[in-house]
C-alpha cells in the first residue's frame, strides 16, 4: 500500500486525515501537500502543515456565500485543527492544545448549523461531570417519526466531531439519527473540566441513553451505541450494565487494554525503571525515541490525567472485560477485526470468546482496503457492513 510517510505514526495518522474526505470532513489534495510538508517523526512540522491547512481554508469563505460551501470549508477546517493539535499533548502547559480545540469546536459548530437536518449541542449532566454530546436528527424539524438511533463514541485520542465524520454521516444517510458524545479523557472534557479518563463507561453512556428516550423522534427499543478504537472497550463495557442499548458496534474489538500489543510489543509494559517524571520528561524529549512511542505515552498520560508511567499502567490496567463483565453483555456485539491492526491485534478474537453467541466477529481485509486500525480509507465499504449487520439485528428484527 502506497506510504504516505516513511513514519510508522506519521503515515497511520495522514491516512486517518484522508478518511475525512468520504465524508465531507477533508480534501485529498489538501491532505497532500500537508503529508508533503512534514517532516518524518517531527512533532512540531506535522502542527504546523495542518495548521497552515486550516489557516488557508479559513481564509476561502470570506468569499463564499453559498451555505453548501461554507459549510464544508468549515468541516474542513475543523478537521485540520484537529490534526494540528494530535501531537502537542507532551507538553500539558502548550496553549495550542486549548487553542486549536476551540477553533475547531467553533468550526464544527458552524459547520452543522448549515446542514439540511441542523445538529446542535448539548450538555449532560452525569454523575461529577458533564457529558457534551451533539444531536444530529434524521428528519428534519417536527417530524417525530421514531427512528432508530445510534450513540457514537471515540477512544483513546479521537473526538466526538470525528465519529461524524467516520460513521455518523453514514447513518444518517440511512434514516439513523445520530448522537456522538464526549467522557473522561477524551477531548471536550479533558479540557473543559481537567478530567482523565475512567473505566466504568456506562457513567458516560447512561445518561446519554437517559437523555435520548427523551427525544419524540427516537425509537428507544432501537437504540446502537458504537465505540471506536479503545471506544471498543468503553461501548463494551457501558453495555455490560446498560441493558437499553440495542446493539454495540466494537471498532474494533479491544477486551482487555494492557494485554493488547500497545502494552506490549509496543513497549510501554518493558520500559523499566523510569517511573519518575524526571525520567519521564527526558523520554518524551528525545527525538531518537520513536515518534509513535513518545505520542502513546505523552497522550496517555495527558488523557488520563497521570505524571509517570507507573500511574498510566495503574489506570490502564482496569480497562478490562475479564472477570465476567463481558459475559454481562446482553445485546448483539459487532467485533471489528481488521486484518493489519498495529494496536489491537489479537483482541478480537478474545473478545468473541468471551462473548459466546453474541458476538459477531467481522474480519476486514487488505482486498478491500479496511485493513488499518479502525479501517481508516475503507469508510463507505465499512459501514456498508457495519448498518447491514444492525439492519438484521436489530431494525428489522
Amino acid at each position: 500500500m502506497l506510504k504516505l510517510s516513511p513514519d510508522e505514526s506519521f503515515n497511520f495518522e495522514i491516512l486517518r486525515m484522508l478518511s475525512h474526505s468520504t465524508f465531507n470532513g477533508a480534501d485529498i489534495s489538501e491532505c497532500l501537500i500537508a503529508a508533503d510538508e512534514i517532516v518524518p517523526g517531527d512533532f512540531e512540522s506535522w502542527y504546523a502543515a495542518w495548521n497552515r491547512r486550516a489557516e488557508r481554508v479559513l481564509s476561502h469563505i470570506k468569499d463564499m456565500s453559498d451555505p453548501v460551501s461554507i459549510r464544508d470549508s468549515y468541516f474542513r477546517a475543523s478537521t485540520y485543527s484537529r490534526a494540528a493539535d494530535f501531537f502537542l499533548h507532551g507538553n500539558w502547559d502548550d496553549p495550542r492544545i486549548n487553542s486549536l480545540w476551540k477553533r475547531q469546536a467553533d468550526c464544527f459548530t458552524e459547520a452543522i448549523s448549515r446542514l439540511e437536518n441542523p445538529g446542535y449541542r448539548k450538555l449532560l449532566k452525569a454523575d461529577g461531570f458533564d457529558v457534551p454530546i451533539i444531536v444530529f436528527p434524521a428528519g428534519k424539524k417536527g417530524n417525530e417519526t421514531k427512528r432508530p438511533t445510534i450513540l457514537m463514541g471515540n477512544g483513546y485520542d479521537g473526538s466526538m466531531e470525528e465519529m461524524y465524520h467516520m460513521h455518523g454521516a453514514a447513518a444518517l444517510e440511512r434514516g439513523y439519527n445520530v448522537v456522538v458524545y464526549d467522557g473522561p479523557g477524551q477531548p471536550t472534557v479533558r479540557r473543559d473540566q481537567g478530567l482523565g479518563f475512567i473505566h466504568n463507561w456506562e457513567a458516560v453512556v447512561t445518561p446519554v441513553v437517559d437523555y435520548v428516550e427523551t427525544l419524540p423522534f427516537v425509537d428507544p427499543k432501537k437504540i446502537g451505541l458504537v465505540g471506536y478504537s479503545m471506544g471498543g472497550y468503553l461501548c463494551a463495557r457501558a453495555a455490560a450494565f446498560e441493558h437499553r442499548i440495542a446493539a454495540v458496534f466494537q471498532i474494533d474489538g479491544l477486551f482487555d487494554f494492557t494485554r493488547s500489543p500497545v502494552f506490549t510489543t509496543g513497549g510501554l509494559s518493558q520500559w523499566k525503571g523510569n517511573d519518575d517524571e524526571a525520567a519521564t520528561r527526558a523520554i518524551l524529549d528525545n527525538p531518537e525515541v520513536p515518534a509513535g512511542f513518545r505520542w502513546v505515552l505523552g497522550h496517555g498520560l495527558w488523557a488520563f490525567n497521570v505524571k509517570t508511567r507507573g500511574e498510566f499502567l495503574e489506570r490502564a490496567a482496569r480497562f478490562s472485560l475479564d472477570n465476567g463483565i463481558a459475559q454481562q453483555i446482553r445485546c448483539p456485539v459487532f467485533v471489528g477485526d481488521p486484518e493489519h491492526d498495529m494496536f489491537f491485534q489479537g483482541q478480537p478474537e478474545l473478545m468473541v470468546q468471551a462473548l459466546g453467541e453474541k458476538g459477531t466477529l467481522v474480519k476486514f481485509t487488505k482486498e478491500d482496503g479496511a485493513h488499518e486500525h479502525c479501517h481508516f480509507g475503507a469508510g463507505r465499504y465499512t459501514n456498508a457492513v457495519m448498518y447491514k449487520w444492525f439492519e438484521e439485528k436489530v431494525v428489522k428484527a
